[in-house]
C-alpha cells in the first residue's frame, strides 16, 4: 500500500498471445472479474500488459495415448450466449491424451458453425462455441469419432460415470498366446502353430487398437493407435508372428500402466475436495440440530462444529472459540486460535474446543472450491516448454513417418536390398514415430507442480508462471501488510492549531473511517477509544497515494501524508524538522489540515513480520534481490528496509511511481511484485508475475493474481522459486530422455540391430520414465 487512504484496484485479463491458427480454434474469451470498491462493484478494465498465454488455448496433455482413466464428476457451465454464438461444455471420457484432441480438432475445425474450441484434458472436457442451431451437429460429429459427449443437465451437474472396468482375463490370454508363439518360433514347430497363436494374441488385446487408429486413418490423422495398426499389420504381412503379437500386447498392457501412473497427477487437485466432508451439523428451525448434506446447506445457516471435525463450510464463528489447523488451504501446519467473529473455512480441521459458525458461502463458492477451481483452469493453459513440445510433436511424427516410407521403399528400389528387411525396418521405425513420450513429459510435470505448490497454500494460475518463477530477478515489495503486519498503531497525537483536540481526532477519524488503509484504521481506533461519535463528511474523495480529503460541517480538510502537505503549501521549516524526527524513527505521519494550516499531526507505526526478514534472507541466497516500494516517506522506508534486509527502498511512491519502478527493473530480468491483489494496481500488472498475499478467503486476490499466497507468509515466494527451479531441472530431464532414448533405437535401427517389440519396450520405458520423474514433483 502506497499511503493514508491509497485506493488503487486491478484486473488482470487474458490476453490473446495467440497465433491465428491457434485462434481459429481456441476460445480466447477474457475472463470478466467483479471487484468490490468502497462497499460497491465494479468492473475493472485493466489489462495485464505482461501475459504469457494466461488461460488461453485449454489444451492440456495430461495422459498418454491411452484407455481412459476412471472418471471424475463434478459440474460444468451450462451453456451460455457469448459473442458469436452460444458456448457448450461437455465432458468426453474418451478424450485423455493429445490423440483424442487431434482428432476433434481436426473435425470440428472445419465446420463452418464451429467458431472456437477448448479443450481441458486433465478434466476431459471439451468447450465449445458454435451457432445457435448447431448443438445437434456438433454433437453427432463428435460421435461419429467413436467418442459419447456428456451434457450437463440445467444446474451444470454431470452425472457420475458408469464406466465399467474392463476384464482382465482377455488380456492375461493374450500375453500367454504371445509368449507361447514366441516358444513355437524358437523351437521349430510348424509356423501354422506360431501363425495361429500371434493372430489369437492381436485378436484379444488389439481390437480397440485397430478401432482408433481407423477413425484416426480415416479421418486423416497419424496418432499412435494409426502407427501401431499400420505397424502390426505391416508384421503380420511379413510372417512375423510372434512379434506382431509380442508388440499389440505390449502396447495394450503400456496402456494400461500408463493410465494408471497418470491418475496420480489427474486427481492431485480433486483430491482436495475430499478434504471437506459430506454431511455437517445444521440448526433447525425448531432449535434442533440435524445431520444433512453439506452441499444443500445455504448461506445463513448455523452450523456446529465438533472437537476434531473437519470444518464443512466457509463461515463466521457466532459463538464458542477453538484452535483450527488449516494446513489444508494456508500449508502451515501451526493451528490458528479462532473466537466469535473470525472467519472459518471448508476442509480446514477443528483442534480441541467446539464452536457455532453462520455459513457464509455455499459448497461451491467456498475458498477450497475456489482454489480447485482455479487450478483446474491453469491446468488446462500450456506453459511455454509444452507450447514449444506439441508444436515440435506436430513436425517429429510425419516427419518420422515420411523417413519410414522412403526406408521401406527407396533401398529395395535403388541398391536391389531385401524388401523384407526393409520394410521391417520402417516398421520398428513407425513404432518409434510415436511421440507419446515427449508430449506427456511437459503437462504431468506442470500439472505436478501446481498440485504440489497448491498443498504449500501457493496457488499457481498457470504453468507460464510456475516456469517463470525460475528467473525471478527483481522482487518488488508492498510495506503495509506484506513486510510489516499490516496492523500499525497510533503511537504519537500533536494538536498544532488552537482547536479542542478531541474535536481534532473527531474530524481525523471522520475522514478516516471512509478509508479502509491500515494507517487510517489506526487513528480511527485510537479516536474510538477516546472521543464520541463521529461527524458526517461530504464530498467525500480519495487522493491515490497522499490521502483523503471531504467537507465536515461546510469547511472543507485534508488528511493526509508528507507528500500531501508539500502539495498544499502548508509545510513550515518547524514542521518538517519534527516530521524528519518521527520519520526516522520509523513512523508514518499523516496531517489533518483545512485551507490554511495544519490542524494536527497523527504518527503510526507499524511492526516487522519476523517471516518477513527470514524471506528475504532466503531470496538472497536463491539470487534474487529485492526492492520495497511504499507510499511511507522515504525515512520510514529506509528503516523498515534495514530491519528487514531490504536491497533498495523507495518511498513516497504513488501508482505511478510503483508503475515506472517496476519497468526501470525490467531490463535485468524478470520482475515480481507483492501486493495484496487490489492495491497497487498498475505495478502488479506490470510485472513479470504478480503476488497477492493472504488470498485465503479473498475472493478478489484469488482471480486478479498470478501467484495467491493464501496466507500472510512472504516465506512461500523462496519455496516457489525452488519448486520452479525444480520444475524447469524436471522438464529438462524428461524432454532428454524422451529424445534420447527415440534417438537411440532410431540408430539401432538403421543399423539393423532394433526390433518392433523393442522399439515398443523402449517407447513404453521412456513414457513410464517421464511420468514418474514428473510425478517426483508431488513429494516436494
Amino acid at each position: 500500500m502506497s499511503s493514508c487512504c491509497d485506493h488503487d484496484h486491478h484486473d488482470k485479463k487474458p490476453a490473446t498471445g495467440a497465433t491465428p491458427q491457434d485462434q481459429a480454434t481456441t476460445s480466447q474469451a477474457p475472463k470478466r472479474r467483479i471487484i468490490p470498491i468502497m462497499g460497491q462493484l465494479q468492473q475493472s478494465p485493466h489489462t495485464h500488459a505482461h501475459e504469457h498465454d494466461h488461460g488461453h488455448n485449454h489444451d492440456h496433455a495430461a495422459n498418454t495415448c491411452c484407455a481412459p482413466a476412471p472418471a471424475s464428476f463434478g459440474s460444468l457451465a451450462a451453456a451460455e450466449v457469448v459473442d458469436g454464438g452460444v458456448r457448450t461444455s461437455m465432458r468426453i471420457m474418451q478424450m485423455d491424451c493429445p490423440t483424442e484432441e487431434a482428432l476433434i480438432r481436426k473435425k470440428l475445425g472445419s465446420m463452418a458453425t464451429v467458431k472456437s474450441l477448448e479443450f481441458n484434458l486433465m478434466q476431459r472436457v471439451l468447450t465449445v462455441v458454435h451457432a445457435p442451431d448447431a448443438l445437434g451437429s456438433v454433437l453427432d460429429a463428435v460421435r461419429s469419432l467413436g467418442f459419447h459427449p456428456e451434457l450437463p443437465d440445467a444446474s451444470g451437474q454431470l452425472a457420475a460415470s458408469q464406466e465399467t472396468a474392463k476384464p482382465w482375463w482377455p488380456l492375461a490370454l493374450a500375453g500367454a498366446a504371445a509368449l507361447a508363439a514366441e516358444a513355437a518360433s524358437w523351437m521349430g514347430l510348424p509356423g501354422w502353430l506360431a501363425a495361429s497363436l500371434g493372430i489369437l494374441a492381436v485378436a484379444l488385446s488389439g481390437v480397440t487398437t485397430y478401432k482408433k487408429g481407423w477413425v484416426a486413418i480415416s479421418n486423416g490423422n497419424l496418432n499412435i493407435n494409426a502407427l501401431m495398426s499400420i505397424a502390426v499389420t505391416g508384421a503380420l504381412a511379413l510372417g512375423q508372428w510372434p512379434e506382431a503379437a509380442m508388440v499389440m500386447v505390449l502396447f495394450t498392457i503400456a496402456e494400461l500402466i500408463e493410465a494408471k501412473s497418470l491418475d496420480r497427477a489427474r486427481n492431485a487437485i480433486a483430491g482436495l475436495l475430499k478434504l471437506v466432508p459430506e454431511t455437517v451439523t445444521v440448526q433447525q428451525a425448531d432449535g434442533s440440530w440435524q445431520e444433512v448434506d453439506a452441499g444443500s446447506v445455504t448461506v445463513g445457516r448455523k452450523v456446529r462444529v465438533k472437537p476434531g471435525e473437519r470444518i464443512g463450510l466457509d463461515g463466521e464463528i457466532v459463538s464458542g472459540r477453538s484452535s483450527v489447523n488449516q494446513a489444508p488451504i494456508t500449508g502451515e501446519s501451526l493451528p490458528v486460535d479462532k473466537a466469535e467473529g473470525d472467519t472459518v473455512f471448508a476442509g480446514t480441521i477443528n483442534e480441541s474446543g467446539s464452536f457455532v459458525y453462520r455459513v457464509t458461502a455455499a459448497a461451491s463458492n467456498t475458498t477450497l472450491a475456489r482454489i480447485i477451481h482455479a487450478v483446474e483452469e491453469a491446468q488446462g493453459a500450456k506453459a511455454p516448454t509444452q507450447r514449444f513440445v506439441d508444436q515440435f510433436a506436430r513436425i517429429y511424427t510425419p516427419t518420422v513417418f515420411v523417413i519410414a516410407l522412403l526406408l521401406a521403399i527407396l533401398p529395395p528400389l535403388l541398391l536391389g536390398a531385401s524388401w523384407h528387411d526393409w520394410i521391417y525396418k520402417a516398421l520398428v521405425l513407425l513404432v518409434i514415430a510415436c511421440p507419446c513420450a515427449l508430449v506427456i513429459s511437459t503437462p504431468v510435470t506442470i500439472v505436478s507442480g501446481l498440485a504440489a505448490a497448491a498443498r504449500h497454500g501457493i496457488l499457481i494460475k498457470g504453468g507460464v508462471y510456475l516456469e517463470e518463477g525460475r528467473k525471478l530477478a527483481w522482487l518488488a515489495l508492498d510495506k503495509t501488510g506484506t513486510i510489516t503486519h499490516g496492523k500499525p498503531e497510533q503511537t504519537d497525537f500533536e494538536p498544532r492549531a488552537a482547536l479542542d483536540a478531541e474535536h481534532c481526532r473527531r474530524l481525523a477519524a471522520s475522514l478516516a473511517g471512509r478509508s479502509d488503509h491500515p494507517v487510517s484504521q489506526a487513528i480511527v481506533r485510537a479516536t474510538n477509544l477516546r472521543a464520541g461519535s463521529h461527524v458526517a463528511v461530504d464530498a467525500f474523495e480519495a487522493l491515490p497515494g497522499r490521502g483523503v480529503r471531504g467537507v465536515i460541517e461546510g469547511k472543507a480538510y485534508t488528511l493526509g501524508n508528507h507528500r500531501l502537505l508539500h502539495e498544499l503549501d502548508l509545510c513550515s521549516p518547524e514542521l518538517e524538522v519534527r516530521l524528519d524526527a518521527l520519520e526516522r524513527q520509523g513512523k508514518t505521519v499523516v496531517m489533518l489540515s483545512d485551507s490554511q494550516q495544519v490542524l494536527a499531526l497523527f504518527a503510526v507505526a507499524d511492526t516487522v513480520k519476523d517471516s518477513s526478514r527470514a524471506a528475504i534472507a532466503e531470496l538472497h541466497q536463491l539470487g534474487v534481490k529485492t526492492v520495497m516500494l511504499t507510499g511511507d516517506n522515504p525515512h520510514t522506508a529506509a528503516a523498515i528496509a534495514q530491519q528487514v534486509g531490504i536491497d533498495q527502498a523507495r518511498g513516497n511512491q504513488l501508482p505511478e511511481d510503483k508503475l515506472q519502478a517496476v519497468a526501470s527493473f525490467e531490463q535485468e530480468g524478470t520482475v515480481g511484485m507483492v501486493g495484496d491483489g487490489i492495491n497497487d494496481a498498475p505495478a502488479l500488472a506490470r510485472a513479470h508475475i504478480g503476488f497477492a498475499m493472504g488470498a485465503m478467503g479473498t475472493d478478489t486476490a484469488i482471480e486478479t493474481a498470478d501467484v495467491a499466497l493464501m496466507d500472510d507468509d512472504l516465506r512461500k515466494i523462496p519455496t516457489f522459486v525452488r519448486l520452479s527451479r525444480a520444475t524447469r531441472a524436471i522438464l529438462v530431464q524428461n524432454i532428454t530422455l524422451a529424445l534420447g532414448i527415440k534417438s537411440v533405437f532410431l540408430v539401432l535401427t538403421l543399423l539393423g540391430l532394433g526390433t518392433m517389440w523393442m522399439a515398443v519396450f523402449a517407447d513404453v520405458g521412456a513414457s513410464l520414465l517421464v511420468v514418474g520423474n514428473g510425478l517426483r514433483l508431488l513429494r516436494k
